[in-house]
């Protein structure tokens, strides 16, 4: 192992090495007394040859089981203190890791793939606390076993003992190789298992997909599929298991059998006391437990120093977007003033940007429209006033100060972003709304639900603000879980609303109530940035702002836009084509 590996690890375990130098005294003591015990039979053994008195036999015999009893202790105790670091390590990988994904710009996490993080966060971490945990324990074990039984046998009888060893090594290979296989093929078994898990997850998820066409035959054939990979998995690393226990402990038995056919001869010549010979063969069985595991510990310690590797990695990621090293202050009195000058934002690998150059400035209480086609940057804006996409210095401006020189903290207790698609958490409806207020009282979340217009479907539910919304909120239609997320934005009571398309799966008549409750609360002094698809409700704004292929090409009022040529006026012609097809229909 490389001086930089070890430093790493030894990184690890210094907050720890109070508990580690404790269980590393305990092994000493395990190990002097596993020294100690088959010397003190020796001398029992002969001295019974000699002749005894049943009084030193019963002080011999519970001075052995005395020792024995200590050494269990110790045993134990050194396990409880080394496999307890690794569980603190372990524990504490977890919670830097999640911290430091809470940290992370949410594209990155969107394109780095969920699978891939939890597994370094769940099994690339479980093999570190083995690391950390079981392997030290065992090589520092089989070290010091070996250091110091070898010289007790060595001073017994050194050819003996070494022939009794001799076929130590071939077991070490045989573990050596059995253990690389049972490791691919606990790794398969694992996999199989977790691609087991998904299937079941993703049809539990689209249940009413499933039955809407059919497809109960097709998902079962799948499952089918994946259970045969698991059981073939499972069943080939059961093989592998019975067929190397079995060798060792073959290889095992050979080895006392040569230490007993030799030490006979040893016996006969006098050379050897019967106490020497069973001496040694304590300290032989003494020894195979250790060099049998020595294999498996080899090979949990290069899985968990990759596992290191993949974990650091994850950790040495530094977010896109924080926090500025010297922050603003926000503005003392907040009030929603947003001013964009030549605002251009990039996609990396995008063959043009988002939003270019863009320059507006909305005031206080207003509410605002953006509206343009599909893929023209209107996202792009909103997710930009939350920083949730990087924004140059000097771009983008929330009440005069530079959003970029604003802790993020500050700067999205300013801006409640509500997004088209908004997610619910496995919770009750209260918990949701109440999600960035989790101290609201229960009279702010029913008011919010009323402004939201969700009181009313909420008093139908059985348990009405405990109903549990589900995974996702797939118990809520689309448009409940939109006016669920916009409820809870309103309840934050930031001075700037952003609406991302949130009212799309909502009725006209619904938006409608919901937009004259906006604009009420835009006279009280919140502005609100609509972004939306249904011209209609932007008709109701006091200004509106077209964006084309990332540019602002258009700003004014709903009359004057429709009464000049230009992108506003073609999607409006174009809407209200498609809604009287859609009433002649």
């Amino acid at each position: 192992m490389s001086a930089l590996r070890a430093d790493r690890i030894l990184r690890y375990l210094r907050p720890h090495r109070r508990t580690v130098l404790l269980g590393a005294a305990a092994l000493v003591v395990v190990n002097l007394l596993g020294v100690a015990i088959p010397l003190l039979v020796r001398r029992v053994i002969d001295d019974l040859r000699d002749g005894f008195e049943l009084r030193d036999l019963l002080l011999q015999a519970l001075l052995l089981a005395l020792l024995a009893t200590v050494m269990g202790g110790f045993r134990l105790l050194s396990r409880l203190l080394v496999f307890g670091v690794g569980r603190q390590v372990e524990a504490d990988l977890k919670l830097r890791i999640f911290d430091h994904l809470l940290r992370q710009e949410p594209g990155w996490v969107q394109s780095t793939g969920s699978g891939e993080v939890i597994s370094r966060a769940t099994s690339d971490v479980e093999n570190v606390r083995r690391l950390l945990g079981f392997a030290i324990l065992s090589l520092t074990n089989t070290a010091l076993a070996y250091a110091l039984t070898l010289p007790a046998m060595l001073s017994i009888d050194p050819w003996l003992s070494l022939a009794a060893v001799g076929l130590y090594p071939l077991m070490l290979l045989t573990v050596r190789l059995f253990g690389g296989r049972m490791m691919g093929q606990q790794r398969r078994q694992q996999e199989a298992l977790a691609g087991l898990s998904d299937l079941i997850q993703e049809d539990l998820s689209g249940i009413s997909a499933i039955k809407i066409y059919g497809q109960q035959d097709t998902e079962r054939a799948a499952f089918a599929g994946r259970n045969r990979l698991y059981r073939d998995a499972a069943l080939g690393l059961a093989r592998t298991r019975s067929t190397l226990f079995p060798l060792l402990e073959g290889i095992s038995s050979i080895s006392l059998l040569l230490l007993l056919a030799l030490g006979s001869g040893q016996l006969e010549t006098g050379r050897l006391s019967i106490g020497d010979l069973v001496a040694l063969i304590l300290y032989v069985e003494r020894l195979v437990f250790p060099t049998a595991l020595l294999g498996f510990t080899l090979n949990t310690f290069q899985t968990g120093q990759v596992s290191l590797d993949r974990v650091e990695q994850l950790l040495e990621r530094q977010p896109l977007i924080q926090s500025p090293v010297a922050p603003e202050p926000p503005a003392r009195h907040p009030r929603g003033a947003i001013e964009a000058r030549r605002l251009t934002v990039s996609y990396p690998g995008a063959p043009r940007a988002a939003l270019e150059e863009l320059s507006f400035r909305i005031e206080p209480g207003e509410l605002v429209a953006v509206v343009g086609p599909v893929g023209c940057g209107k996202t792009t804006l909103a997710r930009a006033l939350g920083r949730m996409v990087e924004v140059c210095p000097g771009q983008l401006w929330l009440d005069g100060v530079d959003i970029t020189r604003l802790r993020l903290k500050d700067l999205r207790r300013q801006v409640a972003l509500v997004p088209q698609e908004g997610y619910l958490f496995t919770a009750t409806l209260a918990d949701n709304l109440r999600y960035g207020e989790p101290g609201a009282s229960l009279e702010r979340v029913q008011t919010v639900a009323q402004q939201a217009r969700l009181e009313g479907d909420i008093r139908g539910f059985p348990d009405g603000y405990q109903t549990l919304v589900g995974e996702r909120g797939i118990t809520l239609s689309g448009g409940q879980r939109q006016r669920t997320a916009l409820g809870r934005a309103m309840l934050v009571d930031a001075p700037l609303l952003v609406l991302d398309d949130a009212l799309a799966s909502v009725d006209n008549t619904t938006a409608a109530q919901i937009l004259r409750t906006i604009r009420r609360q835009g006279d009280q002094g919140r502005t609100v940035l609509m972004i939306s698809h249904q011209l209609s409700a932007a008709a109701a704004c006091d200004r509106v702002l077209v964006l084309e292929e990332g540019r602002l090409v258009q700003q004014g009022t709903h009359a004057e836009l429709v009464a000049r040529p230009g992108t506003y006026r073609r999607l409006w012609a174009r809407e209200q084509a498609g809604e009287q097809l859609q009433a002649a229909g």
